[in-house]
């Protein structure tokens, strides 16, 4: 009897302690809600399940009976047009709490129902987070690698102090004497040796991440609190969840390894907040230590970043053995734990919209911990984020040329605080399917094994093996050329998974549209019709992150970009149109929105540059003839890899596995059979070969001699000839516009670039002032009109340009005192000649659209 008091007891104090601290909680956010006069909205989303109704103005009262009554009472007014559902086959995650309502019980009394996001915390599934720092502390390895700092430290000052002196003695073998200068210069081996342990300890410190099942929850908590304030759903595909799921339970041992493409800060939390409301254990997040600011840098910790120097060798060509074996060891022994691991493969946030270019020193440990047998396996998760607007603002600064501002206390509580008071539409997550190391290696094995050529982005010929690093600590350089190669192959893989499975939001397509179709602006109903044409090509091969109408989708989408980028003026007859603000920034910015859909038509826009490059210019006359004028489909093809070239450091066009060609030409079908160009002439060659078989025929039949068989057969080798050549299509001049407009601006900056090499003529430039001097180049340029693509301005697309000029030995790059320096090659160096041919090889990319077919369109349209 007693016992059951006392259960029951302690029950009542556990549910009023649970119920003191949400009501305590949501006395916190009530108050700021009140603060901010948006209140209804928010105290309805507090208690969902209570089924809270409200109007706009928070009290009504009512005369029936004597009593004062406050109701709150939901208006019937229906969704305004500016508001779209999300795409079909997900849940917004904010709305889901598997671990709430009558559970275990079903009764009205289970305070789940009432509390469902506390529920949903403190039912969710505990993981044991095992720390690893010391383990890494007391690792043998890590012993080694702080004497060969110490080591290569004492060479170092004893260089600095003596020179060649000492060098000279050293190898003359004096020991002695050098130990006698040491210890008259102070520099004693035991003091540097404790100075290495001590910086050892410092690393760990600040590397070490301090994940833990309290701090996740309280998070959780106020994340599903939190959210709808500023995001109108976190969407994601259920099916996905569960695959991980099962993923996981097939393979407990086997840790995963999430690799999402970096858009926000926002997408530290947010994968570990599903991941962690599903039951999936929270990975250790790979950061950037210039997000060790104060409280965020604690909180970021705890919910499992490991921070990690953005910059790893101090100065170039010195490598900082101590720090590489430390990250190496932590994330070694973080997977020997079982942990799972996340990080951005890009290296940082895009600050263009699409893809960067990967960077493989994480996935290099990784590998190596397999590869060595510290782990049986791990499967890699590409996740795919996209957000309607982006939280961070926009990067329009950087792109201009402008430093970054660095991360600060102030500047966090002011995004957040601004954040809090905005609307940033719907955050998309997506998690593809995983794909195991071990299987990748074998396959890569295989291509070599079959393909012993070095193509690019091909494995080496022979078979991989893990061999340990000579000229470096402990694997965290990739010194082995095949080791290279297949960290570069699955790198490349992960990044073309990621970017192809990245949801479409609304506001990707309307920018896209605004910037291709209609950069002077279009009526609502066209750009609409536009959107559905967007659509349907897009359909079963990329996912729509939105549903509905397309006029109701263009509404929301310029509602949620803002004056500030696009507006919506209606004429006196009451049609809309829509137009991007004509600025530098706003155009800048709008071109991050659509550059998620530019790798997907990249292919494409090579393809009808080149075509058009490669065809014929038609004669401008009035009535003209029909043109029989076409391009080779092999010229084409042939013609389209060289372009594709240029494009290697900006888009990552195949995966390793395929190959460039067989896609292009897989491509060219496809715009043939959409009407954008077609293979056979008109009927003209074909009547009249069939009239000269039908001469042919008759005179045998009378006996003649056959003596037109040289004109037969030459038009039989001309129509083979014609079978094999590509046409255009006048009819759709408009639309094969529209698809080299796609990488127009991107060949606009690399045409910049390889005119300004000029200024280097016998001279050198820092690599920052030859970057600011083609900015300003462009920027001039987009203001008296001589090129109509302000997105153009871009930091990123000239800094992969010069990789690719580096690649081709044009221009040279050495570091000086941790600063870049880049000159011209020696050829180029002594002939300008040779330079103009740089440029006419990167202007084949540059669509001409006042010359050839389109030329001739306009001509005609003037005519009309």
């Amino acid at each position: 009897m007693l016992t059951s008091i006392l259960n029951f007891a302690q029950c009542v104090a556990e549910i009023s302690l649970l119920g003191g601290i949400e009501i305590a909680s949501v006395a916190l956010i009530v108050y700021y809600v009140f603060a901010r006069t948006r209140a209804p909205a928010i105290i309805a989303s507090l208690f969902p399940n209570l089924k809270l109704s409200y109007r706009s103005s928070l009290g009504k009262f009512n005369s029936i009976g004597s009593d004062i009554l406050i109701t709150l009472r939901a208006s019937n007014v229906p969704k305004p047009q500016n508001s779209v559902e999300h795409g079909v086959g997900t849940r917004n995650m904010l709305q889901l709490t598997p671990h709430a309502g009558l559970k275990p019980f079903k009764t009205i009394l289970n305070w789940g129902s009432l509390f469902p996001h506390v529920a949903q915390v403190l039912r969710s599934e505990k993981f044991d987070y095992r720390q690893v720092t010391e383990i890494v502390h007391n690792d043998v390895v890590l012993k080694h690698a702080i004497k060969q700092a110490a080591e290569q430290t004492i060479r170092e000052q004893r260089f600095a102090k003596n020179g060649h002196r000492v060098l000279g003695r050293s190898i003359s073998g004096d020991q002695d004497a050098e130990e006698e200068d040491d210890a008259k210069a102070g520099m004693s081996y035991q003091k540097i040796l404790r100075k290495q342990e001590q910086r050892a300890i410092a690393i760990l410190k600040e590397m070490g991440s301090t994940l833990n099942n309290t701090l996740l929850g309280i998070t959780s908590w106020l994340l599903y609190k939190l959210l709808p304030c500023f995001l109108s759903g976190v969407v994601t595909n259920t099916k996905q969840i569960e695959m991980l799921k099962s993923a996981s339970k097939r393979a407990p041992d086997t840790p995963l390894i999430f690799v999402p493409l970096h858009r926000s800060h926002l997408d530290y939390i947010m994968v570990t907040f599903i991941l962690t409301n599903n039951d999936i254990r929270s990975p250790l997040v790979a950061a950037g230590n210039n997000l060790q600011i104060p409280v965020f840098g604690s909180l970021l910790r705890g919910l499992g970043a490991f921070f990690i120097k953005r910059k790893i060798d101090p100065v170039e060509g010195k490598k900082d053995v101590l720090y590489r074996a430390a990250l190496h060891l932590y994330l070694t022994h973080a997977l020997k734990q079982g942990h799972n691991v996340e990080f951005f493969i890009e290296g940082g946030r895009t600050r263009t919209g699409k893809p960067c270019m990967p960077k493989g020193g994480i996935l290099s440990v990784i590998v190596n911990a397999f590869m060595d047998g510290s782990i049986p396996d791990a499967l890699l998760v590409p996740v795919s984020v996209n957000y309607e607007r982006l939280v961070d603002g926009n990067f329009v600064r950087e792109q201009k040329g402008e430093k970054k501002v660095p991360e600060t206390f102030r500047k966090a509580i002011s995004g957040i605080w601004k954040a809090l008071n905005s609307n940033y539409g719907l955050m998309r997550i997506d998690f593809n399917e995983p794909y195991s190391i071990r299987e990748l290696v074998n396959s890569y094995n295989q291509i070599a094994r079959e393909d012993g050529s070095s193509k690019i982005y091909k494995p080496a010929s022979k078979t991989l093996q893990h061999s340990q690093s000579t000229s470096s600590l402990y694997g965290t350089d990739v010194v082995c050329e095949e080791h290279r190669n297949l960290i570069e192959s699955i790198s490349r893989q992960v990044v073309f998974d990621c970017a192809a499975a990245t949801s479409v939001m609304s506001t990707n397509a309307l920018a896209f549209l605004l910037l291709t179709r209609y950069r002077n602006g279009g009526e609502e109903q066209q750009i609409a019709a536009a959107l559905d044409d967007l659509r349907n090509s897009l359909s079963g091969c990329k996912d729509m992150g939105f549903s509905g109408e397309s006029s109701h989708i263009i509404a929301y989408a310029c509602d949620l970009l803002g004056s500030g980028l696009v507006t919506r003026t209606r004429d006196e007859n009451g049609r809309v149109f829509i137009r991007a603000v004509p600025t530098v920034e706003s155009i800048i910015e709008l071109g991050y929105y659509s550059n998620m859909l530019t790798p997907h038509f990249a292919q494409s826009s090579i393809l009808m540059t080149t075509f058009h490059a490669l065809l014929p210019a038609p004669e401008l006359a009035d009535n003209v003839a029909h043109q029989s004028t076409g391009v080779s489909r092999k010229k084409l093809i042939d013609s389209a890899l060289e372009n594709c070239l240029v494009y290697r450091y900006e888009f990552i066009l195949n995966k390793p596995t395929q190959v460039l060609e067989s896609m292009l030409q897989k491509q060219l079908d496809d715009l043939i059979n959409c009407g954008f160009m077609r293979i056979n002439e008109t009927n003209e060659v074909t009547c009249q070969t069939d009239l000269r078989r039908m001469a042919k025929g008759l005179a045998i039949d009378l006996g003649e001699d056959g003596d037109d068989d040289e004109d037969y057969q030459h038009v039989e080798d001309y129509k083979q000839e014609n079978a094999d050549m590509v046409f255009p299509v006048t009819e759709t001049l408009e639309q094969q516009r529209y698809m080299c407009e796609v990488l127009a601006p991107f060949a606009s900056t690399y045409v910049a670039v390889a005119q300004a090499l000029q200024i280097l003529h016998r001279s050198s430039m820092l690599e920052t002032e030859f970057i600011n001097f083609v900015i300003n180049d462009l920027s001039t340029k987009v203001k008296n009109g001589s090129c109509v693509y302000a997105e153009s301005i871009s930091t990123d697309s000239v800094r992969n340009c010069l990789k690719l000029l580096e690649k081709w030995s044009v221009i040279e790059v050495c570091n000086q005192r941790g600063m870049r320096l880049i000159s011209l090659n020696t050829l180029y160096e002594m002939s300008r000649e040779s330079l103009n041919t740089i440029v006419k090889k990167i202007e084949v990319v540059l669509p001409k659209f006042n010359s050839g077919h389109f030329r001739q369109q306009m001509f005609n349209d003037l005519s009309a």
